[in-house]
C-alpha cells in the first residue's frame, strides 16, 4: 500500500557510479507512476558495502540496485537470498523490509529475457543451441535465463576455461564448455548468440568473432549498451540476423525491482528508451 505522505527512495550502489543511467530511468518511473520520491547514485567504495546497506533502513530507503564491484560482497550482507541469487552467485537488487532486514535477488536475467522478447518477438528459448561468450557475472545471469526458457544446449565460450567450467559445474544441465579458439565454429547450428564479455564496449578491444557459420535465423544479442549497437551486432545485422542491444536489459530489469520495492510495476515506454539513448549519445 502506497503512503501518499511518504517520500520514497531507492538508489544504485557502485564504484564508480556517476556514469550510471539508472537514475534517469527510475526517476522517469517516479513521474510515470505519480509517486513522490527519488532514485539516487550511491558512490560506495569497495569494502564499505555492508555499512551502506545497513544504513538504508534508518535513512528510509525501500531498497537499491547493486552494480560493479558490489554484487558479490552484498550477498554476504543481506539477511535473505532467493534461489535465483544463489544460483547466479550475485545479487543485483536489495529490498529493505519494514523491520530493517535485507532481502537480495538478481533481476539481470529477467532484464535479459524482457529485452530479448521485446527485440526479437519470435525468439523461442527451446528453438536450438545457444552460444554464450564470456563467463563473468553477466554470463551467469544469461545462462540462467536461457535454461529457464528451455534452451537445449549452451555452448559456453571463455578466454579462461576454468571460469566457464565453474559455471557448468554450478548450474548443471546442458552446458558445454568450448575453448576460446573454438568460438567461430561454435556458431554453427546456434539459434541464439550472446556476447557477455566487455569486448566491443567503448574503450575496449573489439570482439573477434567470425560470423561465417551464423545462420540467417539466429538471434544475436549483446549485453553492452555503450555503444548502443556494437560492431558484433552491426556485422550480424548486415548478414540479415535479428539483433538485440544491451540497453533493454537495463530497462527491463527495473520493473521487477519496483514491484519488490514499492508494489508497483512501471512500464518501459518508447519515450524512456529515447531518453536513455539520448543520454548515452551525449545529446542531453
Amino acid at each position: 500500500m502506497i503512503d501518499k505522505d511518504r517520500f520514497y527512495m531507492a538508489g544504485v550502489m557502485g564504484w564508480p557510479v556517476m556514469h550510471s543511467r539508472s537514475p534517469l530511468m527510475h526517476n522517469y518511473w517516479f513521474r510515470q507512476q505519480g509517486l513522490k520520491g527519488t532514485y539516487v547514485p550511491l558512490a560506495i567504495k569497495p569494502g564499505a558495502v555492508e555499512a551502506a546497506l545497513r544504513a538504508l533502513h534508518p535513512l528510509g530507503f525501500s531498497g537499491c540496485n547493486l552494480t560493479i564491484p558490489h554484487k558479490l560482497d552484498a550477498m554476504q550482507v543481506v539477511d535473505e537470498l532467493d534461489d535465483v541469487a544463489r544460483k547466479i552467485g550475485a545479487i543485483s537488487c536489495a529490498v529493505v523490509r519494514e523491520d530493517g532486514a535485507l532481502f537480495g535477488t538478481n533481476n539481470d536475467w529477467r532484464g535479459f529475457l524482457g529485452n530479448l522478447k521485446n527485440g526479437a518477438p519470435d525468439w523461442c528459448g527451446n528453438a536450438g543451441p545457444a552460444v554464450v561468450l564470456g563467463a563473468g557475472g553477466g554470463s551467469r545471469a544469461i545462462c540462467h535465463a536461457l535454461l529457464h526458457e528451455g534452451c537445449p544446449e549452451i555452448r559456453l565460450v571463455n578466454r579462461t576455461r576454468d571460469r566457464a567450467e565453474r559455471i557448468a559445474a554450478d548450474f548443471g544441465g546442458p552446458i558445454n564448455v568450448v575453448p576460446w579458439e573454438g568460438r567461430h565454429d561454435a556458431l554453427e547450428g546456434a539459434a541464439t548468440v550472446v556476447n557477455t564479455t566487455s569486448l566491443g564496449m567503448v574503450g575496449q578491444p573489439p570482439l573477434d568473432l567470425k560470423l561465417d557459420k551464423l545462420a540467417r535465423e539466429t538471434v544475436a544479442a549483446d549485453i553492452i549498451y555503450t555503444p548502443l549497437k556494437t560492431d558484433f551486432l552491426k556485422a550480424a545485422e548486415a548478414r540479415g540476423n535479428t539483433v538485440v542491444g544491451g540497453l533493454g536489459m537495463l530497462l527491463y530489469q527495473g520493473p521487477p525491482a519496483w514491484k519488490l520495492w514499492f508494489g508497483l510495476e512501471p512500464t518501459v515506454t518508447d519515450d524512456l528508451r529515447q531518453a536513455m539513448e539520448a543520454s548515452i549519445l551525449g545529446k542531453t
